[in-house]
């Protein structure tokens, strides 16, 4: 492992003093029913008991705790990662600006604005370059999520809570979008437990950051895939880099595995989840002999679905 990796032990370490508490130290507990199911002793940790009902808040208040003066914030989003920056920008008085696809979560768009900010869907670009663009145009600061190395390092906040289970884990599953997650969950993980699997889990229609990952550079690919938070189509150099010698494997999950996922969570744990939220769970689903009978963590990061996909995921 790289001593001198760009994400420091030190600042996730402080970022468990910064982040608002509400984020913090959030339920893991042995799902047993549920791992019996699946052939595992299996841990989840659960990140969807939050305002924002995501693990995305770690990140954006470590980021933003630590600006100096008082910039106006523009940043892009599948509707997670803006709720967890409206929030931190709220709290601290900062105006912000958050572009969205056109196609975004209603329910995520409507969160964002409820808690202040001005939510903007991107027009004939996509919102990533849009959100730059403004912030060019109109000198604001650009946040963007897999770049910003202190996004990562509040995510591995969730790393320092892991390990105070008592048992060392064979392997850890984390969902992988922009990487931020498993990039400083796996920065604190490996460097206190380095036999413990680190393994990423991308949507099956959403490579590129697995394709990235293989080849140590960024490719481009297609993003299709019904997990919003995972659809990744062009990962920043930054994310590639971070995950380089921390991640162990990186493995897809299908649409409907990640629906199995769903229900199973719902049915076993009594958690409504999101797609990208339940996509530890289905990599688990997928390749159970993978890890039959080891002490498996699944990191269950989000919960924002709308009340017509609860209908039609969870009751159909």
């Amino acid at each position: 492992m790289n001593a001198n990796h760009r994400l420091s032990l030190e600042n996730i370490s402080l970022a468990s003093t910064v982040i608002d508490p509400v984020f913090l130290n959030s339920p893991q507990y042995l799902a047993g029913s549920l791992g019996q199911r699946l052939g595992c002793r299996l841990v989840v940790k659960v990140e969807t008991l939050n305002p924002i009902r995501s693990f995305k808040g770690r990140g954006a208040e470590y980021l933003v705790s630590s600006l100096r003066g008082r910039p106006n914030l523009v940043c892009s989003t599948a509707g997670n990662f803006g709720q967890g920056m409206a929030y931190a920008a709220r709290k601290r008085g900062l105006s912000i600006t958050i572009f969205v696809a056109a196609e975004a979560n209603p329910l995520k768009v409507e969160r964002m604005r409820g808690l202040g900010a001005d939510v903007r869907f991107a027009k004939d670009i996509d919102e990533a370059e849009a959100a730059k663009a403004f912030a060019a145009e109109k000198s604001s600061l650009l946040v963007e999520d897999g770049r910003d190395a202190p996004i990562a390092e509040g995510a591995g906040t969730i790393g320092v809570e892991l390990l105070r289970w008592p048992d060392a884990f064979d392997a850890i599953l984390v969902p992988l979008g922009d990487g931020s997650l498993l990039a400083g969950v796996s920065r604190w993980v490996k460097a206190h437990h380095p036999d413990t699997q680190m393994l990423g889990v991308c949507a099956k229609g959403s490579r590129a950051m697995e394709r990235s990952w293989q080849l140590g550079r960024v490719q481009e690919d297609r993003a299709e895939t019904i997990a919003d938070g995972l659809a990744v189509s062009r990962p920043h150099p930054e994310a590639v880099a971070d995950l380089t010698g921390l991640a162990d494997d990186i493995v897809l999950a299908e649409d409907n595995k990640m629906l199995e996922a769903m229900r199973l969570a719902h049915q076993e744990l009594g958690l409504v989840l999101e797609p990208s939220g339940a996509a530890g769970l289905a990599a688990l689903i997928a390749d159970k002999q993978r890890f039959r009978g080891q002490l498996v963590g699944v990191i269950l990061t989000g919960s924002n679905i709308t009340t017509e996909q609860i209908r039609k995921w969870l009751m159909s």
